[in-house]
């Protein structure tokens, strides 16, 4: 028996309902892409030149802490001493433990340097064993961190690479950062003398040495 082949049009007609299904099939929805969920650590998104800390994960920052070892952060001025100065009333946490404090009355009737840093900033990274080891030097002024745009974790885990027990707190609401009025760049130094005075430490604006570190506080009479 002869099969008559199919006509031209009918062959055409077949392959455009083939090309149409397929289209059909491609464009048919397969529901909605699952939306990447963020793990329990915290997270980090870079801003300009710093971070904005995601959600905290309390125990990695136990773990953190109880690695760093950091000395107490400091407590309330000696009694009969007043608190002057821009950090009056400026309230900061506690970076190697839990808490918070009145930054301006901790430091008040006593010289302190304070330095202002963070885990992304690499002129911190490289001034911060300087500062570490002036702290460890015999009748040195006492020095504390402000800890600022950082995550606690990372910047618990840097101070813990370099060996740096110094106390630190950390400025989550930017208030300690503002009332110093620094210029917007990392690493800041301030001298802060017994009366709650503060002076901006400019030369040099990154500390490579002890030596520098002496030299400045001894400039401010601080020493």
């Amino acid at each position: 028996m002869q099969v008559r082949r199919p006509s031209a049009r009918v062959r055409w007609t077949v392959v455009g309902l083939v090309v149409v299904a397929g289209l059909a099939v491609a464009l048919w929805p397969r529901g909605t892409p699952p939306v990447p969920q963020l793990g329990a650590s915290v997270a980090q998104v870079g801003v300009g030149n710093h971070v904005t800390p995601g959600a905290v994960d309390d125990g990695a920052l136990d773990t953190a802490r109880a690695a760093a070892v950091l000395q107490p952060c400091p407590g309330p001025a000696p009694a009969g001493s007043t608190t002057k100065g821009p950090l009056a009333g400026v309230v900061v946490s506690c970076l190697g433990a839990p808490g918070t404090l009145d930054l301006g009355a901790a430091l008040g009737g006593r010289p302190v340097l304070v330095n202002l840093w963070a885990s992304w900033c690499g002129p911190c990274r490289a001034e911060i064993p300087v500062l570490a080891a002036y702290a460890q030097q015999p009748g040195s002024v006492e020095v504390v961190g402000l800890n600022v745009r950082d995550d606690p974790s990372s910047a618990l885990a840097l101070l813990n690479s370099v060996g740096a027990r110094y106390p630190s707190v950390v400025d989550t609401t930017g208030r300690a950062e503002a009332a110093l009025a620094g210029p917007p760049v990392l690493p800041l130094s301030f001298l802060i003398a017994s009366d709650g005075t503060v002076q901006r430490v400019r030369d040099p604006s990154v500390f490579t040495t002890v030596a520098q570190v002496e030299g400045a506080i001894a400039s401010a009479g601080l020493s």
